[in-house]
């Protein structure tokens, strides 16, 4: 690591912050493509454990990976109207390859729908062969004009979902059981709470029926849509002719949804838990879980330290030594800039006295004997500090949500960097007018039902109050 130097304060220069860390902790670094990333091994590492970990469960949810290609034919999301009009200004064209002009243009994939979609047509058939679960872990480009490494990049990495279904009720069972299950998982791995709810007409995907999603609300009150499921119906299976023959001998066509995340999550982790010295990373998707610092260079305490880290990586943890030749504090403080969940300094007293400490990224600190040093004992602290983690964010969450009732505490809540909760009519002409007046956008609305009295108008045009609704300048 280089050598140390403040970072900037997050609380009052959240960029400059992010900006910074992101590249001192050695997690992404600009590619030379304006807007695309690459993300270095610690960084990369990190995505590779959110995979593995939300693959399995996506496993669990029945679904099968697959891999498509990255070119997709131009007129196949031609066929769907709003879809490539949704998607035209960001779409990237490949027009020549091998030295000659293409007869028909490649788009460079945003989403996969459409390519999906056409070999769907092929696999379905009957009734019996529904539901179709397929899922893709691939990179997708879509051009990004003001690009920040992981937030918003034109080529970033996610995962993305595809399913058919017989019928509209089992389709909207789909879409609900993915949002909680991305909601559970950012809880549960990564310690950032989101709110589920449904996206406005306005900000729904481009040509589905209904869009869900899950936000974060960073530090700076700006929103992060960290996941989307959406609800597609028959729009791209009636495009593609994909159907199939029911109980009854009748033709139908399928209903169809999609859901993704993206690297998007590394870089809510990022602001969520991140502080004046660095990263926190969650210890569920860690690179290293658990770090053994060599307080000198004495053979003894090398052993020590090397056989420490071998014998939790033996338990299942990922543990690591750091054996380098350099002060004390350079260690603690790369560790403390990388985020590492947990490091015990190792050093002849320690040995000695058969005692070390424990010391959480978050400052708690517990005292153990060496001898009595476990993976239970570790793996126990770990699930306590994630603990801690998610109660911190979630506090952070609540304090930085304003109910608001007028148009002049909705502009006060986004002047203040926060997120305004509201009862809105749910109507476009509305959010444009909001969106010009503060920035802000509408995230979602919760998809707990509230009953809204006849008298409940919307906080911003004074019309009949359809739907509470979150709004927040978002990245």
């Amino acid at each position: 690591m280089a050598k140390f130097n403040k970072l900037p304060s997050l609380s009052k220069s959240p960029t400059s912050w992010y900006q910074e860390v992101v590249v001192r902790a050695q997690l992404a670094e600009h590619a030379p493509v304006k807007g695309c990333m690459v993300m270095l091994p610690y960084g990369n590492a990190i995505w590779e454990n959110i995979k593995s970990s939300l693959n399995a469960l996506i496993e669990e949810h029945g679904a099968e990976n697959v891999c498509f290609p990255l070119l997709i034919p131009y007129s196949y999301l031609s066929r769907e109207k709003e879809h490539v009009e949704g998607f035209s200004p960001e779409i990237a064209v490949v027009t020549h390859a091998g030295g000659e002009e293409l007869s028909e243009p490649l788009v460079v994939r945003p989403t996969s729908e459409t390519i999906i979609h056409e070999s769907m047509k092929r696999w379905i058939t009957s009734y019996r062969d529904l539901p179709l679960r397929i899922n893709q872990w691939a990179n997708v480009m879509r051009w990004e004009k003001h690009p920040r490494l992981f937030l918003r990049t034109s080529e970033f990495f996610w995962q993305e979902g595809h399913t058919a279904h017989a019928t509209e009720e089992e389709a909207l069972a789909e879409v609900s059981e993915m949002t909680n299950i991305y909601h559970d998982y950012c809880e549960n791995y990564l310690a950032v709470p989101t709110l589920m709810g449904r996206k406005s007409e306005k900000e729904k995907f481009a040509g589905a029926v209904e869009s869900y999603s899950i936000e974060g609300l960073m530090p700076d009150g700006r929103a992060l849509q960290m996941g989307t499921i959406h609800y597609l119906g028959t729009n791209f299976s009636e495009m593609a002719d994909v159907c199939f023959v029911n109980e009854n001998n009748e033709k139908c066509y399928t209903q169809m949804t999609s859901w993704g995340v993206s690297t998007r999550l590394i870089g809510a982790i990022i602001m969520v838990h991140g502080d004046d010295k660095g990263l926190k990373i969650p210890p569920r998707i860690a690179p290293v879980q658990l770090q053994f610092i060599a307080v000198n260079q004495d053979e003894a305490v090398i052993k020590c330290c090397e056989q420490l880290a071998a014998d939790m990586k033996k338990s299942g943890l990922r543990a690591k030594a750091d054996l380098r030749d350099v002060r004390l504090g350079v260690k603690y403080n790369d560790s403390e800039l990388r985020g590492i969940p947990m490091c015990i300094a190792i050093g002849s007293k320690e040995i000695e006295s058969d005692s070390v400490e424990l010391k959480l990224r978050d400052g708690i600190v517990r005292s153990c004997k060496l001898s009595e040093l476990t993976d239970k004992v570790v793996y126990t602290e770990l699930n306590a500090y994630h603990n801690r983690l998610l109660e911190s964010a979630n506090a952070q969450l609540t304090r930085m949500v304003r109910k608001v009732e007028t148009a002049d505490e909705l502009k006060q809540a986004i002047l203040d960097g926060e997120m305004a909760e509201m009862a809105w009519c749910n109507e476009t002409d509305c959010e444009l007018q909001i969106k010009e007046a503060t920035g802000a956008s509408s995230r979602n609305m919760p998809l707990d039902e509230i009953i809204l009295g006849d008298k409940c108008t919307c906080a911003w045009c004074g019309k009949k109050a359809r739907k509470y609704a979150f709004f927040a300048r978002a990245y």
